[in-house]
């Protein structure tokens, strides 16, 4: 569960419109089960009593196996048993294994439903073009490759951030999505702020380059390029000048020393 989580931070944060809160109260949204959970939960507490009884009616739903065997997972969050403990549910002698789809869906429809032959008929950029915020939004979740490739670079901050809670999602795609330079800031950021994604060298090198990328960060990174990738950044004019002139200056400090 150390993958960033973009979706529940946006839902933590209060930025979510109700029309998605109903979908993620229906089940029909959050991509892995504890973000699911996680979610539902949050949503006990919604100021909207509607979504607060769907959220608690899919809560109850939840199959009893599929439950108390995710609760024994030992990378669960101490409050998450606590809080089932409290409804009566325990975790079971045997753990779930690592596969974390949701542990409900409100449905089987939606991108992933879609027929080959009806992606040969319609391009992904005219699927996409007719669907509302919320299909739009599970389709950065739940969508193909493609889909993924054009909503991380959706104007709309929750839908591009949330392309980085597919669990579909590949560390290739992820380094493709570093060396843009039309994301989103925030996607870059969210990208440099998880541990499991910049142990990529390409990724770390991606961001480095990337003119989006806020300065902050592209001159942290700059410290675990190599010697290589340090000199062609010292004369790449187009990132910005402060990070050129650190790039030039630890390329002289690696010369004066040999």
């Amino acid at each position: 569960m150390t993958a960033p989580t973009p979706l529940l931070d946006f839902f933590k944060r209060g930025e979510v419109e109700r029309d998605v809160r109903l979908l993620a109260a229906q089940g029909g949204l959050a991509p892995r089960a504890h973000e699911q959970l996680a979610i539902l939960v949050l949503l006990l507490d919604d100021l909207d009593p509607e979504i607060r009884t769907l959220a608690n009616d899919t809560l109850n739903r939840i199959p009893q196996a599929a439950l108390t065997a995710f609760l024994a997972r030992s990378d669960l969050p101490v409050g998450v048993r606590e809080f089932f403990g409290d409804r009566g549910v325990f975790p079971a002698e045997i753990p779930a294994v690592e596969a974390d789809e949701p542990l409900i869906e409100a449905d089987s429809s939606g991108p992933d439903a879609l027929s080959d032959g009806q992606d040969k008929r319609e391009g992904v950029v005219q699927q996409l073009a007719k669907m509302g915020f919320p299909e739009r939004l599970k389709a950065a979740i739940k969508g193909s490759r493609e889909m993924r490739a054009i909503l991380i670079r959706d104007p709309n901050k929750m839908i591009s951030a949330s392309v980085l809670s597919s669990p579909k999602l590949s560390a290739p795609e992820v380094e493709s999505f570093a060396r843009m330079a039309n994301v989103p800031e925030e996607v870059l950021r969210i990208i440099a702020s998880s541990r499991v994604w910049t142990k990529n060298y390409g990724i770390v090198v991606g961001l480095t380059k990337n003119p989006k990328t806020p300065l902050g960060v592209s001159m942290n990174l700059m410290a675990r390029l190599n010697d290589r990738d340090v000199a062609m950044l010292a004369t790449d004019r187009n990132v910005p000048e402060p990070l050129r002139m650190a790039a030039r200056k630890k390329v002289a400090a690696s010369t004066s020393r040999k």
